[in-house]
């Protein structure tokens, strides 16, 4: 155990001198990939700048309000526009991917539609909207023979990687508890004034419940159970993820969870809840509260009986026991977690047609939590998970 720790630890002093991630293209200029962005909201128009950064060239782009169609065309003036996703991918031959960036109840259907144009895809976190659509899901991938990232970057992380390392070398111990979290401060009332622009409305709801608009169900599309599993579901996959990743561990076992809405006034999805996990030999409690900023953002503490590592936005601590007040950490390692890393491991492996760091059966382990979470909290009960990842018993 010591020579391992010895060893990690040169490796650690190389990691720190070199700098984590150096952008890059994996295309030559006569070799680019061609990709189209199906919706356009703020965080597809994120990826689509940081794609293009990277040597890739958008050549389409699919979304259904038009202001966000106006804002993405200005970083990318060359792209085919359309509404209809499913149209661009009937008319769109010669591209080589396509970055899935809609709300999650289109996450399925999205990637469905596009294995079955014969297109990789880098597909935005959650997974699915349901533990049964992970599971089509990834029969789907898998049969497909394509490439499909999804969109947890931290699974590229070099600071994580390593963190994940030294954790290995049993510098912790036992792990008994950990207790990933998220503060922000950003809560308030939903805004349901009217929307400025064109919305194609039904193209919107997809598969959902039909309804008439409400400007706040658009806007706030996390927050609303048709189109969602809310923060649970959109930060939880983050986090519990790494959890499982550490801890070398499938799903929960079981899950209890209570929340509420405190400030987003019209939402349906909570904004401060806590989930207890029941993992083997472990738990876990999953907290979130949008009301508070105290240690502001996410960050997940593994609790061993030698040791502690807090893993947060700054990179990771690690104090060896007794813990004492003040005491210095034995393993500190400062670094962000770039998205150009794992959008970088993805265009390396359409290329390369090697599996990327994040496959979708990743993304079904790591929202299979969150969906039991969800269901715990609508039905008031403990929800246990079949090893299927499927079928859920209550009570």
């Amino acid at each position: 155990m010591e020579s391992d720790r010895r060893t990690f630890l040169k490796g650690a002093a190389a990691l720190s001198a070199a700098p984590l991630f150096v952008p890059r293209s994996v295309w030559g200029a006569n070799d680019t990939p061609s990709y189209a962005l199906i919706a356009a909201g703020g965080r597809g128009r994120y990826l689509n700048r940081n794609f293009q950064k990277l040597g890739a060239r958008c050549v389409a782009i699919a979304e259904v309000y038009e202001q966000h169609m106006q804002e993405a065309l200005k970083d990318s003036p060359a792209a085919k526009p359309y509404e209809d996703y499913r149209r661009l991918l009937e008319q769109e031959k010669g591209i080589d991917f396509v970055v899935l960036a809609g709300p999650d109840h289109h996450h399925c259907p999205m990637l469905l539609e596009a294995l079955a144009a014969g297109k990789d895809a880098y597909a935005e976190k959650p997974l699915s909207k349901t533990l049964e659509e992970s599971a089509r899901m990834a029969a789907a991938v898998q049969k497909s023979g394509k490439i499909v990232q999804i969109g947890m970057q931290r699974r590229s992380a070099a600071s994580i990687i390593q963190a994940k390392e030294l954790i290995d070398t049993g510098v912790l111990g036992r792990i008994t508890m950990v207790k990933p979290q998220w503060h922000w401060n950003v809560a308030r009332p939903l805004n349901n004034s009217p929307l400025p622009g064109k919305l194609n409305w039904k193209l919107f709801l997809g598969s959902a419940p039909q309804r008439e608009l409400v400007p706040m169900r658009f806007r706030y599309w996390r927050y609303f159970w048709d189109y969602a599993g809310g923060n649970m579901t959109d930060q939880g996959t983050h986090l519990m993820d790494v959890v499982q990743w550490f801890t070398n561990s499938g799903p929960p076992k079981s899950a209890l969870c209570y929340g509420f809405v405190a400030k987003d006034e019209g939402a349906e999805h909570p904004e401060v809840f806590s989930a207890v996990f029941e993992f083997e030999g472990f738990m876990a409690t999953w907290t979130l509260d949008y009301c508070n900023s105290f240690q502001n953002g996410w960050s997940i503490t593994f609790m061993g009986d030698k040791g502690t590592m807090i893993l947060d936005e700054s990179g990771y601590r690690v104090w060896d026991e007794p813990w004492k007040a003040n005491k210095p950490p034995i393993h500190e390692q400062k670094a962000p977690v770039p998205i150009e890393s794992h959008i970088e491991n993805f265009l390396d492996c359409i290329k390369s047609r090697r599996q990327p760091n994040c496959p979708v059966e990743v993304g079904q382990r790591a929202v299979a939590g969150p969906h039991l979470a969800n269901i715990a909290l609508q039905k008031s009960t403990q929800a246990h998970l079949d090893a299927d990842m499927v079928k859920v018993r209550l009570g």
